[in-house]
């Protein structure tokens, strides 16, 4: 009799278990993603690490020379005075001139891809702002990165950042008394600075 009440008991029960049981799926896209690849950035507001290496040099040369000799020769005879003369003009100039720029900068900073673009690159922007003893310092970066430029530690590099716009700027005690001043400017307008 108990196994019939067990019985009757267990069917009475049985849709209402059935109804509540149901099969979790194991695989999740994004939880396997983060197994089996690198944590890429790939979709808008997601971030980057740009990795900013700029350097440059030029140098413009210019060399000038030039030299011109005139002479003009005469003669007056009248009797017995006889007067000859000779006057020569030397003229030369030689100019040279160079002009040799050196730059560095070296950064990392983090930017977000702001749009996907059609065909597949990212558009990146982002800025750093630092307030560093009494000195202001902003850094805008802003181009189009390509997604296999981006590096398994999800950082791309600057010379890899089509369309690059990179900013530097600092604002402070310290620029201020890097300038020059007026005196100075206006004796280099002159050209009397050394």
């Amino acid at each position: 009799m108990k196994h019939w009440r067990a019985l009757l008991f267990a069917s009475a029960f049985a849709p209402f278990a059935a109804a509540n049981a149901g099969a979790d799926n194991l695989y999740h896209d994004q939880s396997w993603a983060s197994v089996a690849s690198d944590q890429k950035a790939s979709h808008i507001g997601d971030i980057i690490t740009v990795v900013v290496y700029q350097a440059a040099e030029a140098r413009n040369g210019a060399q000038n020379d030039a030299h011109r000799t005139s002479s003009v020769d005469g003669a007056v005879q009248g009797g017995s005075t006889n007067e000859t003369a000779h006057l020569a003009l030397n003229g030369g100039y030689s100019g040279q001139g160079q002009v040799s720029r050196s730059e560095s900068f070296v950064t990392q900073m983090s930017v977000s891809i702001e749009s996907l673009l059609p065909n597949g690159d990212y558009a990146i922007a982002g800025q750093q702002v630092m307030h560093i003893n009494g000195e202001d310092t902003l850094i805008r970066v802003r181009g189009r990165i390509r997604s296999i430029d981006i590096n398994a530690d999800n950082q791309v590099l600057s010379t890899r950042i089509a369309d690059a716009q990179i900013n530097y700027d600092g604002r402070g005690f310290v620029s201020r008394n890097a300038r020059p001043g007026l005196i100075q400017h206006l004796f280099g307008l002159l050209g009397l600075s050394g």
